[in-house]
Parts: structure tokens; sequence; C-alpha cells
């Protein structure tokens, strides 16, 4: 299905060269990300990690309508600007602002009387961290809508592929949470307190970094253009479709996270933060490449160009397979010395919880970029309803298991089956929604199924063979990466994607 040639068009020269931007910031971000996880973490202690991981998760849960309206200012700015129309970008954009500020009004009354309310009556909080724990609610609100008042001007940025610009704000972030975790030490006040609140003006100057740039550059920023009736109803009606799959996802994530809480405590807060906090590294490795290709999906499609569409959906798969399974399989085997060496102490179970969290994350994010093509045709009602029915069986399905006595580990391999069939769904919807093919999917699938195998296969055999210590965490590390490598290169690439890869070595 693939339609091939040596010959690289500028979109896809723009895909790669964003696609390398994003990739130089998510690795700084790495380095940066990772120090900063673990100086929070001794500061803070296990307890307050895992007080500020599930408290935070109670603001978070109140997201699921702003997710689901984040999509829709996504795929209507780039459908605008895919189309040349610079009228209705403006309509799309100031409509985008009016409603983030209605939402985070809405937010700011639910968390102020639901969220407080469950933070006292059911939150498994240790003795004498209650005032503190208010605190940290109180400040990842604040954080939440500063946040959702920058997604307009991150949506343009996005919508028009100035990745360097995004780059260069994340990596300031970056840099800023660094610092002010190297700060804690020097507090003389609350250090759980301390820390939200620095969160909190973190967030205050990257929402000022990114309204700045965008009102230099995008003249639909400065100038005000009155919405009309229709465009609000067809937002609200996309994403009210939408609101299913965001709300969902936020309740099989920060849902299950307060479901362990009530069952196991903090400690399992913090492992699972632990794991948490690897995934949503990992998770923006694979986020930094379809940020790159998924506004050319929606622009292809909405120029009628759905074979190009579909050839870039199976891109998009086929490198968010590679991203997460060159992450995945070294922790698979050594996961206890990784978080060794990365927290010195990490929590108990955080180990396996990484491994399920990772397999996890592939499972999910395997058919995301079906997802983009779908919210590109505008025909979502179907989808969402039956990936969100299937979808919503992983927080019961925990439930019932925590009830019969089954340790916090199992949520995952819930989490893991359900999401299986949520990529089955997902890709026969597609196809019957605007033709996409099956069969090359499925082909594709096999390609990287074999690919696991084989490079799992090599990896168990240094494993196995070796005793612990630094010779075979090297040597398991190198081989299972350099077979998956080598396999990728000879199962998944095409002949266009191997030309366009060898043009760029610099000894060819």
């Amino acid at each position: 299905m693939e339609r091939e040639t040596t010959h690289i068009s500028d979109d896809n020269r723009r895909i790669a060269r964003n696609t390398v931007m994003l990739y130089c910031r998510m690795l700084l971000l790495l380095v940066i990300g990772l120090y900063t996880s673990r100086v929070v973490l001794r500061q803070l202690g296990v307890d307050d990690y895992g007080v500020y991981n599930v408290v935070g998760g109670v603001v978070t849960m109140f997201t699921v309508v702003t997710g689901s309206v984040t999509q829709a200012i996504v795929r209507f700015l780039t459908v605008a600007i895919g189309k040349k129309d610079s009228l209705q970008v403006r309509k799309v954009f100031s409509a985008s602002i009016i409603i983030q500020i209605i939402l985070a009004g809405i937010i700011v009354l639910l968390v102020e009387t639901v969220g407080l309310w469950f933070l006292h009556t059911y939150m498994n909080i240790p003795p004498g961290r209650m005032h503190a724990a208010g605190i940290v609610l109180q400040c990842s609100t604040a954080i939440l809508v500063l946040n959702m008042l920058s997604i307009p001007y991150n949506a343009c940025i996005t919508a028009h592929e100035n990745m360097s610009v995004f780059a260069g704000i994340s990596v300031l972030e970056g840099a800023l949470k660094l610092l002010l975790a190297l700060l804690l030490s020097l507090s003389a006040f609350d250090k759980l307190v301390t820390y939200a609140a620095l969160m909190v003006a973190v967030a205050l100057i990257i929402r000022i970094c990114y309204a700045s740039y965008c009102r230099r550059h995008y003249s639909h920023v400065v100038s005000f253009e009155r919405p009309d009736k229709a465009l609000f109803k067809n937002m609200f009606s996309f994403s009210g479709w939408n609101f299913l799959g965001s709300g969902t996802y936020l309740v099989n994530t920060h849902g299950i996270n307060l479901l362990s809480n009530l069952f196991f405590g903090v400690a399992v807060n913090a492992a699972r933060g632990v794991a948490a906090q690897v995934e949503s590294i990992v998770k923006q490795f694979v986020s930094n490449f379809l940020t790159a290709i998924n506004p050319q999906i929606t622009k292809s499609y909405a120029c009628g160009d759905s074979e190009k569409s579909f050839t870039l959906v199976l891109k998009g798969s086929k490198f968010t397979f590679g991203v997460i399974w060159f992450c995945t399989l070294p922790v698979i085997f050594e996961a206890e010395t990784i978080l060794g060496l990365w927290l010195v102490n990490p929590p108990e179970g955080a180990a396996l919880f990484l491994r399920l969290t990772l397999i996890g994350l592939l499972a999910d994010m395997f058919t995301n970029p079906l997802l983009t093509l779908t919210l590109a045709t505008g025909k979502i009602r179907s989808y969402y309803l039956i990936t969100s029915i299937i979808s919503l069986m992983a927080f019961p399905l925990s439930w019932i298991l925590f009830r019969m006595g089954f340790p916090a580990w199992t949520s995952y391999l819930v989490f893991i089956v359900v999401y299986v069939g949520v990529d089955v769904a997902r890709i026969i919807i597609c196809n019957r929604l605007c033709g996409f093919p099956v069969k090359s999917f499925i082909s594709l699938a096999g390609s990287a199924a074999a690919v696991a195998a084989i490079s799992l296969f090599f990896a168990a055999a240094i494993w196995y063979s070796l005793d612990a210590g630094w010779m075979r965490f090297v040597l398991t590390i190198a081989v299972g990466t350099v077979a998956s490598l080598v396999f990728s290169w000879l199962l998944l690439l095409t002949p266009g994607e191997k030309s366009f890869i060898k043009s760029k070595l610099p000894c060819r």
C-alpha cells in the first residue's frame, strides 16, 4: 500500500527535519528529566513524592473535558491552515481562547468543591500531611489552568510545523524544573509545598513564552475575529465525542492511580509515579515524531490525498513501535539496575511497574496515528463509542481484582489486554470510515512482532548466560539494541526510507 520512491518530497523533508529537531530537544530533556526526578525523590522522600503524584492526579482527572477540546482545537486549526483559509484560522483561534477560559472556570469550580471533598474524605494521606496535600491541590489547579490557556498557542505552533520554537521552549521548561529541584535543598519551609509553588512559577513563565512568540509571529493571534455559532457548535460537537476517549484514558491511568491509593497507600503511588515518569519521557519521544507527522496526515486528508495520509499513518505506527521498543527492551531485562543507577533507592515494586508500563504504552500508542486519521475525517462518533466502551473496562476490572486481593501490578496487565482490544477496533473502524488498508497494517504489525521476538531472543541469550554484573548489563542492552536495529532495517523499513537514511550518513 505504501507509496514509496527514492525521491523524498518537501513534506517528507519537513517531517524529517522537524523530527530531528524534536529528538535533539528530547535527548536533552531526557537527561534533565531523569536527573530532576532523582533530585525531587531524594528531597521529598517516598511518602511526599507519592502525595504529590496522587494529589496531582486528582486535578488531572478534571482534564477529562479539556483534553477533548484540545484535540478539537488542534484539528480545526490544522485543517484551516491546510486549506489556507486565513479568516477561518482567526475564527478558530478566537473560539479556542473563549472555550479555554470558560473551561478553566469550570475546572476551578470542580476542584474547589468535588476535589477538596474527595481529598479530605477518601484519599489515603499520611498523618500530618493533609494541609500540605491541600496546598498541592491548589497549586496543581493553578498549573492546569495556565497550561490550558497555553493550548491554543501551542496548537498554532504545531499546526504551522514550527518545531524549533516548540523544542526551544520545552528545553527552557526542563531547565527551569531542574533548577527548582536543586533549589529544594535550600528551602527552609515544607519542601513539598515549596516544590508545588515553584512548579506554578515555571508554568507561568512557559505560558508567557508561548503567548509572546505567537503574538509576534502569527497575525491570527493578534487580531480577534468573532467566531460564529456554527463554528462553536462544530467544535463542541467534535470535542463532545472526543470527550469519551479522553475521559476513559484518564480513568484508566489517573483513576487507577487513585484506586491504588485507596487499596495500597502512597508507597504504591510513589512506585507508580516513578514508572509514570519514565513512561512520560518515552511517550514524549514518540510524540516528537507524531507531532511532526500528524499535521501532514490531517492536511493530506483535508486536501483529498487519502493515499498519502495512509502512507503517513503506517510510517507513524512503524516509528512509534521503534522508539518504544528500543526503550522497552533494556528495561525488560535490567529494570532493577537502571532504576538503581537513576534513583539509587527506588520505591519497592517500581521495576515491575516500569516493565508493565512500557508494554502497556506500546499497546496504546502503536495505533495512535489511526486516531489522527479518524480526527481528520471528522466522522468520530462511532469511533469513540466503540473504543471508549472497550477501554472503559480497565477500571472496573482492576477494581474487581483489587477487591479479590490481587496485587497492585495486575492493573497493568488489565490495561495491556484492554488496549490491544482497542487497537483491533481502531484498525477496523478506520477501514470502514475511509478505506484504510487493513492488510498493510497487519503486515506492519507482523513485521514489528518479528523484530521484537528476534531481539528478545538475542538479548535473553546473553542475559541468561552471564552472571549479574556490569558485563551482563552492558552486553544485554548492546546485543538487544543491535538486533533491534538490524532486523528493523531488514523487516520494517521501505526502500525509500532506507535510501533517505543512507543519504544522511556521513560515510556513504
